[in-house]
């Protein structure tokens, strides 16, 4: 039986994302110290470049994770910055893209937009920069700042900061470098920024010229009505958690039409749900394989802490296979430093929710929690998951897939040796780069704010609020 599918010649993008801390208790991670050995990043790179992947993402945490006020003990989160590691990527790659997640509220635009567009000038067009907001005083208190920005204005400010990056980057756009010696100057002078914002004001004139690509592809994460009309106005790529195939095709419906309601193409952004590939030779070895990740991942101490983090207090007396605690947990409110279930900060609301399914299915703790930590993607032989993958990219569920590999530095050895090609064979993945730019990979035109010359405004926290 065929299926008219809503885009029959669509392709599938590959991303990897390195969130820089091991999928599973540290103790059984292997070298520690491989985790701060920048050949070990190239390696996975690498590999993923092997495989025609079009990025490599890399995530962010401006501080050390913890546990009931506490270092967290099990999960390594300390980060070396994005994009001074790419700075060494790019003498050990070619092709792939490097998206780095940097932050509007603890930083500067001034430095960030200089910094961004040295990395993108170094690699010859192939950064890319996360978006992301952030607005607890948790990782506030790192910075002169502290907590300052109200979780209304989180939006509001990103706007104001995207437009001040912007100006900076068409102040000094590409191919403004004089090309002989005969020029009378080495440059046009390029021009000069002064803008007052809502948060922050400019008065300066940027540095560094522009890439091949003209400048950084722009991802965001937010899911918010507010993110996904930020993602709407400003990105050209979207990292998300929607997966299950209705859930998915739901968004990016939802997220094309708002970007047609601001003057785009609806199919003018990349859709990245983040997924667990597992596969393998056939399914079984492929289900196989996936339990004994998902085993190493939840051993008694990521059990303990996954109860604790909602009940906020020591529970180390409990019994993980026997029921959940009685009592209700012992905050209102959860913390921003948990880092382990995320709950959307209402503890009792969801220790409500557990009991309830508990007692239902009769679980344990630790069923529980295996129960709740069901890794979101695709498990099978390469066969069956690129006959999956073929339907929901060419159903428009999504674009590509940010995949986590289940290892480091060798998890990705299955995805790029069985599964890339048998989705070429299914002609919804290359057979080469098609350009030389992160723009060009995903097949992305100029960027946004040249193709619609509102979003270049400075006046933008009008069409956030």
């Amino acid at each position: 039986m065929s299926i008219d599918y809503v885009r029959p010649k669509a392709r599938i993008h590959l991303a990897l994302f390195q969130p820089f801390s091991p999928n599973y208790d540290w103790s059984k991670a292997g070298r520690l110290e491989d985790y701060y050995d920048f050949d070990k990043y190239a390696e996975l790179v690498q590999s993923a470049e092997r495989g025609l992947f079009s990025t490599v993402f890399l995530g962010e945490s401006l501080r050390l994770r913890e546990h009931l006020g506490k270092l967290n003990d099990i999960a390594i989160t300390g980060r070396p910055d994005a994009l001074v590691l790419y700075a060494y990527l790019a003498a050990k790659t070619s092709n792939i893209g490097l998206v780095a997640t940097l932050n509007t509220t603890y930083s500067d635009p001034v430095d960030l937009a200089r910094r961004l567009a040295t990395v993108d000038v170094l690699t010859a067009g192939r950064a890319g920069w996360n978006i992301v907001t952030t607005d607890n005083a948790w990782t506030g208190g790192n910075f002169r700042r502290g907590g300052f920005l109200p979780d209304s204005d989180r939006y509001t400010h990103a706007e104001d900061y995207v437009a001040a990056v912007q100006e900076l980057r068409d102040g000094f756009p590409a191919g403004s470098i004089a090309s002989s010696r005969e020029a009378t100057a080495w440059s046009p002078e390029p021009r000069h920024v002064r803008r007052a914002g809502k948060f922050s004001s400019i008065d300066t004139t940027p540095q560094v010229p522009g890439s091949p690509q003209g400048q950084p592809v722009y991802f965001q994460a937010g899911d918010s009505a507010e993110g996904r009309d930020f993602a709407a106005r400003r990105a050209e790529g979207i990292f998300t958690h929607h997966i299950e195939f209705d859930d998915a095709v739901a968004f990016t419906a939802d997220i094309r039409r708002r970007a047609r309601s601001y003057g785009r193409p609806g199919d003018d952004i990349k859709i990245f749900p983040g997924a667990n590939l597992v596969v393998a030779e056939t399914d079984a070895e492929a289900i196989e394989k996936a339990a004994y990740y998902k085993e190493l991942a939840l051993n008694d101490r990521a059990v303990l802490q996954a109860i604790e983090s909602v009940w906020g207090t020591d529970l180390s007396a409990l019994d993980l296979d026997g029921p959940l605690p009685s009592f209700d947990p012992v905050a209102s409110r959860q913390s921003h430093t948990h880092g382990i279930v995320h709950t959307g900060h209402e503890p009792t609301v969801k220790s409500r929710q557990w009991r309830a399914l508990a007692e239902e299915r009769s679980f344990s703790i630790r069923q529980l929690v295996h129960h709740l930590s069901e890794r979101r993607g695709f498990v099978g032989s390469a066969s069956t998951v690129a006959d999956q993958l073929a339907h929901y990219v060419r159903s428009d569920a999504f674009d590509g897939l940010n995949v986590t590999p289940h290892a480091f530095p060798d998890g990705l050895g299955d995805v790029v040796d069985l599964l890339v090609p048998a989705l070429q064979e299914r002609g919804v993945y290359p057979s080469a780069y098609p350009g030389s730019t992160l723009r060009e990979n995903l097949g992305l035109p100029e960027t946004v704010a040249h193709r619609v010359p509102e979003l270049s405004r400075p006046d933008l926290e009008e069409a956030a609020s």
